[in-house]
C-alpha cells in the first residue's frame, strides 16, 4: 500500500506556497501607510492554505486576520492564532460560535444585531455599511435605525461597537468618481454613528488596491486579501506572487504532422512532434478556457498546452526536446524561471487572477515551505 501511495504522489499535481513571499507583500503595504494591516484569509487563504497564510501575514506585520464568516475564523482560533479576527459575511442565524472562539462579527442588520444578542454578552461587533455597492453591509436607509439599535446594545453591555466598516466598488482605478463618493458615504456613516453616542476605534474602508494606491481611504486599518498572495488589482504595485504549481510528466509519444490530439480534433501536429501528458486538468483548477493559448514550462522553455483540456489531463507540445517521464512540469509560478504566472493564466482565460488561484482544486497536494526559509 505504501509503495501504491508514494507512486501516486509522484503522478500527482503539487501546489508550493512560500510564505516569505506573504511577509514581503504586507511589508509592501505597511510601506504605503500608517494604518493597521488586515490580513484577509478568506477562501483558504486565497486558495493558499489560510492558516499557512496568516501565520507568514503576522509574521510580517499584520496586527488582524479577516474571513468571511464562523466557518473560516474557528479553524485560525484552533490552529492557536491569537490575533484579532473579524468575520463579516454571517448569516442572521450566527451561533455561539463567535463568543467561543472571540471573534468580532460584522453587523449590517437588527435581525443579525438580535441574534448576536442571544447569544452572549459583550460581543465585539463592526458596523457594516453598504457604501456603494448595493451587496453587502446596511443600506443607507437603514443606519440610522442600526446605530440606534447598536447604542442601546452596548449601554445594555450586550455588544461592544469596535469598528466601522465599508467597501469601494471601483478602487482598482483610484481615480474613478465612485471612489470619491464611496469615501463620503462612509464618513457619513461615521459621523451618524458618532451622534448615536457610538466610540469605535477602528474605520476601515480600503481593501488591497486602495490600501496601495489611495492614502485618503486608509482611515485606522486596511484590509489586504488579494495583495497577501501577490496580486495587486490595481496593476500599480509589484508584489511577489506566493504560489507555484507543478505536475509530472506521465507519458511521452512521438507523432506524425497531422495527428488529431484531444476532443474533437481542435489540434493537429502541423509537423513530425513530440507530446507530453501532463496530470492536471480543470478538475484541479484550470481554466478550460485558457486552451488555445495557454503555456508551460518544460525543461526551462514555455510550451503549448494543445488540443482541449480535459477534467485531470493536458498535453503538451514539446518539439524535439527530449522528455521524459517524471520531469517536473511548471504549470505557473513568480516567473524567476521563465514560467507562467497567475497573471498569465488569467489573461489566456479572459479572468482575473483571483479567480486562477482561488480554483486550484482539492486534487492538488499543498506545501508549504519549511518556516526557516522565512
Amino acid at each position: 500500500m505504501i509503495d501504491v501511495l508514494e507512486t501516486a504522489v509522484r503522478h500527482a499535481a503539487s501546489l508550493t506556497v512560500d510564505p516569505a513571499a506573504i511577509a514581503a507583500n504586507i511589508r509592501t503595504v505597511r510601506s504605503r501607510t500608517r494604518a493597521q494591516v488586515m490580513a484577509v484569509v478568506k477562501a483558504d487563504g486565497f486558495g493558499h492554505g489560510a492558516v499557512d497564510v496568516a501565520r507568514a501575514a503576522l509574521d510580517g506585520g499584520a496586527t488582524w486576520l479577516g474571513v468571511t464568516s464562523l466557518a473560516e475564523a474557528v479553524p485560525l482560533r484552533e490552529a492557536g492564532l491569537r490575533a484579532p479576527v473579524l468575520s463579516w459575511l454571517n448569516p442572521v442565524e450566527v451561533d455561539a460560535a463567535a463568543v467561543r472562539h472571540d471573534v468580532d462579527l460584522a453587523v449590517a442588520s437588527v435581525a443579525h444585531l438580535d441574534r448576536i444578542i442571544a447569544h452572549g454578552a459583550g460581543v465585539r461587533v463592526h458596523l457594516h455599511l453598504d457604501t456603494g455597492m448595493a451587496r453587502d453591509g446596511a443600506p443607507p436607509a437603514d443606519w440610522d435605525a442600526l446605530c440606534a439599535s447598536l447604542r442601546r446594545a452596548e449601554t445594555a453591555g450586550h455588544v461592544r461597537v469596535v469598528g466601522v466598516m465599508g467597501h469601494l466598488a471601483c478602487a482598482d482605478d483610484p481615480a474613478d468618481a465612485a471612489n470619491h463618493a464611496g469615501r463620503a458615504a462612509f464618513l457619513r456613516g461615521c459621523a451618524l454613528a458618532k451622534r448615536h453616542g457610538l466610540r469605535p476605534s477602528l474605520r476601515h474602508l480600503a481593501a488591497t488596491a486602495a490600501a496601495l494606491t489611495d492614502p485618503a481611504s486608509h482611515f485606522d486599518l486596511v484590509r489586504v486579501g488579494a495583495g497577501l498572495v501577490g496580486i495587486d488589482p490595481s496593476g500599480r504595485t509589484s508584489l511577489r506572487p506566493a504560489m507555484t504549481l507543478t505536475a509530472p510528466v506521465v507519458a511521452v509519444r512521438e507523432v506524425a504532422a497531422g495527428t488529431p490530439v484531444g476532443y474533437d480534433h481542435t489540434w493537429r501536429a502541423p509537423r513530425p512532434t513530440t507530446l507530453a501528458l501532463v496530470p492536471i486538468g480543470y478538475a484541479d483548477g484550470r481554466p478550460r478556457a485558457a486552451v488555445p493559448g495557454g503555456q508551460v514550462l518544460i525543461r526551462g522553455e514555455r510550451r503549448p498546452i494543445v488540443g482541449r483540456m480535459s477534467m485531470d489531463q493536458i498535453v503538451v507540445d514539446v518539439g524535439d526536446a527530449a522528455v521524459v517521464p517524471g520531469e517536473v512540469v511548471t504549470v505557473f509560478g513568480p516567473g524567476d524561471a521563465g514560467e507562467p504566472t497567475v497573471a498569465d493564466w488569467a489573461r489566456w482565460a479572459g479572468t482575473i487572477e483571483h479567480e486562477i488561484v482561488t480554483a486550484v482544486g482539492s486534487p492538488v497536494r499543498r506545501m508549504a515551505r519549511e518556516l526557516a526559509s522565512w
